[in-house]
């Protein structure tokens, strides 16, 4: 049941076309010269240093609850994510707007599940955060034999937008982004 919703959601994802994306699909730099990055001469204190690791440390924790769509699992319990592979940068200087950075690693190279993961994250975030932060989601690099391609797919919005209208995946998707607090 479970190959049936990934060759759906495949499917969806492989038959939707992009338009005007500006996500950079090999994980480079996604945003204007106005991003800073942590430690250069940009006026940056450690306070701000701070602020910025403890709102990655919250988006971790958003994420690493999510199941395994396969196992009982979760992506923390399996190592897939990892607090290290949060980043967030201001997308200005002093702005409250951010660029949220979530790297994972699938449990193995060849993994049929890692756009569904990816997918998984995606949903997460989008409805845990506010709207005004870019969310970009890479797999970790050299970790999957098609980490391109899965990368392009999970920033896609239109992608995105058609894979949640298949009702079966979108089940699926719920049932491993559900909170499953005993």
């Amino acid at each position: 049941m479970i190959l049936t919703f990934l060759g759906l959601f495949q499917l969806f994802m492989m038959s939707a076309t992009s338009h005007g994306s500006s996500t950079v699909a090999d994980g480079g730099q996604t945003s204007k010269s106005t991003e800073a990055e942590p430690g250069t001469s940009c006026g940056w204190d450690e306070e701000e240093e701070e602020n910025l690791e403890d709102i990655a440390a919250d988006i971790y924790d958003l994420i690493k609850d999510i199941r395994d769509p396969e196992k009982p699992n979760t992506l923390e319990e399996l190592e897939v994510v990892f607090e290290q592979g949060v980043k967030v940068h201001p997308l200005q200087e002093g702005s409250d707007r951010y660029i949220i950075r979530v790297e994972f690693t699938p449990t193995v190279p060849h993994c049929s599940l890692a756009t569904l993961i990816g997918l998984c994250i995606r949903v997460k975030l989008d409805r845990s955060l506010p709207q005004k932060h870019k969310i970009d989601i890479f797999i970790t690099k050299g970790t999957h034999s098609t980490e391109d391609e899965i990368n392009k797919q999970i920033n896609d919005k239109e992608r995105i937008a058609a894979a949640m209208e298949n009702p079966n995946l979108k089940e699926l998707v719920e049932r491993c982004v559900a909170d499953h607090d005993a």
